[in-house]
């Protein structure tokens, strides 16, 4: 009885010490893993700066190699453990075509993000509008893009989404052109109008001289006529021209003492019905 008990001991023992000198095993490597991924990305980004690729590309393939290193670390502490890791791999392969087919949006996202890349309709520091989202691009990565919107929020958007829908791109030409309205009353001076606006642009700094600014009558309402603002200045300086000149067009008109410029309003009432007749049947009624 004692030596069955002695014997477990012993198997307990060895079985222990196996199972433990695994464990440390996969965490030395586990450890010794990450920093060679940590040590391995950050030399591909300084061959990126050295060869001065753009951010997008360069960001893209740190997210790329990051995913396949960890990929290639999880198998080898499994391998530690005594998991084959070729069939391990090939159950991978299989289990990643079976999600893949399952969610084919993944793979779409993931192609997607590839042909912007290549094809760059936009890069990171680009101001886009896509999908019903107008912001700074912060990243391009394996399934989604990262957008910072105007206040201040960290938009992701998938990248199959993104491809598929129309993009606008507000930073690829160096200048922009910004449409602005002025509602003028029907006594206004309508020359005099446009000559004061033009001044105004012209004494803004920001606004470019060539192509000139666009100050003319665009249409006509029962206010009176509507002129379009539409001045010109470099991506940079939009939104500064587009605050200054509504309150130019503001200040200047108000200076010429124009009328306010109001939508007439016409009221009707129905016809009172005749004296005791029904509207029905146009019976008389007692």
């Amino acid at each position: 009885m004692n030596d069955q008990i002695k014997h477990y001991a012993d198997a307990a023992v060895l079985l222990g010490m196996s199972i433990g000198l695994k464990i440390l095993g996969a965490l030395a490597v586990w450890i010794g893993g990450r920093i060679v991924i940590r040590a391995v990305l950050k030399l591909l980004d300084r061959s990126a700066a050295a060869r001065k690729l753009d951010d997008t590309i360069s960001r893209y393939l740190h997210s790329a190699a990051n995913a396949l290193l960890n990929i290639l670390l999880i198998i080898t502490v499994l391998g530690v453990f005594g998991v084959e890791t070729m069939t391990f791999a090939g159950v991978l392969a299989a289990a990643g075509v079976a999600v893949g087919l399952a969610w084919s949006g993944l793979l779409s996202n993931w192609a997607s993000g590839i042909f912007m890349v290549v094809l760059r309709p936009f890069k990171v520091g680009d101001v886009i509008s896509v999908a019903g989202t107008t912001g700074l691009v912060h990243s391009i990565g394996l399934f989604v893009t990262a957008l910072d919107t105007g206040d201040g929020v960290r938009t992701y958007i998938g990248n199959s989404k993104i491809f598929s829908d129309t993009i606008q791109n507000f930073s690829e030409n160096p200048t922009r052109r910004v449409d602005l309205l002025a509602q003028l009353p029907n006594e206004a001076d309508v020359p005099k109008a446009i000559a004061t606006l033009q001044a105004a642009l012209a004494a803004n700094p920001k606004v470019l001289k060539d192509p000139a600014p666009v100050v003319d009558i665009l249409q006509f309402t029962l206010a009176g006529p509507v002129l379009a603002v539409r001045p010109f200045c470099r991506n940079e300086h939009y939104l500064d021209v587009v605050f200054a000149t509504n309150l130019a067009i503001h200040t200047e008109l108000g200076k010429l003492g124009f009328p306010v410029a109001a939508n007439p309003v016409m009221v009707t009432q129905p016809l009172a019905p005749p004296a005791g007749r029904n509207l029905v049947t146009g019976s008389l009624q007692s």
